[in-house]
């Protein structure tokens, strides 16, 4: 179940640098697409899961999408500028209780997270269910992540105040992606790009271990050290292919979903 945040009772809190409209609006469209694009992928679970981005240069302010809407209704105008004290500086509604509770104090805590994407997406939850370590690494897909991944094992239901979010921001550790046992996964990044192309496989990922798995027969685990390598590989492009994986997909939403343009 979903929990709007009550209205803040003061004024938002401001800082004197001013916002530039231009990469306000660039980070506006760009997080919008990833909603509409979880939402082709069946990465959504009605109006919950929450995806948030820090602004360059203002630690202080971040986006996220507002509580009530569907990721397929989620447009460039209708998300949410809030400071990390919950206070909407920009926009209509207010964030959803656990989307402020967890992204503002991931974002507080880890000033690398710029991106905080987090989802209940099908078959990385259901790896977020089992005993033990989650993903493992059979697949190619799946080598990107090694030595990427941190497993939050102590689900305490919802978060709706500040020390779950700070629970969960510290057993995030150094990781880019954190198993939530019994709830979901987060997805953390320095760029919007990068954290939709990890959460597009990661999921992509989880789906084939599950379809694997559902055969009966064993897996046939890659050896620790081609992990490694093939992990360095992925490493060494994954920032300019993020970029050009969400201009594709963005091209594509441009005919097919211009309203998310708004």
């Amino acid at each position: 179940m979903a929990h709007p945040v009550s209205a803040p009772a003061a004024p938002p809190a401001r800082s004197n640098l001013p916002l530039d409209p231009g990469i306000v609006r660039r980070m506006r469209v760009d997080l919008a697409a990833c909603f509409r694009l979880a939402a082709r992928h069946g990465m959504h679970e009605g109006i919950c899961n929450h995806f948030s981005a820090v602004l360059p240069d203002r630690p202080d302010l971040f986006l996220v999408n507002p509580y009530g809407l569907a990721f397929a209704e989620v447009t460039a105008s209708s998300l949410l500028l809030c400071d990390l004290d919950g206070n909407v500086v920009e926009g209509e509604g207010s964030p959803e209780a656990t989307a402020f509770h967890i992204h503002a104090r991931l974002h507080r805590a880890k000033p690398r997270a710029r991106v905080a994407f987090h989802t209940h997406m099908p078959y990385a939850t259901a790896l977020a269910m089992l005993e033990g370590p989650p993903l493992l690494f059979a697949g190619q897909t799946a080598l990107r992540f090694h030595g990427r991944i941190a497993v939050d094992e102590a689900y305490n239901g919802l978060a709706l105040d500040a020390r779950e979010g700070d629970r969960i921001a510290a057993s995030a550790g150094e990781a880019d992606i954190v198993f939530m046992k019994n709830h979901g996964v987060m997805v953390l990044a320095e760029t919007i790009a990068e954290a939709w192309d990890d959460l597009y496989y990661l999921e992509r990922a989880a789906q084939a271990q599950v379809l694997a798995l559902a055969t009966g027969r064993p897996l046939k685990i890659v050896p620790e050290e081609i992990c490694r390598r093939v992990a360095a590989q992925e490493a060494a492009g994954r920032a300019e292919s993020a970029r050009l994986h969400l201009e594709s997909a963005q091209r594509i939403l441009a005919r097919e979903e211009p309203a998310y343009l708004a």
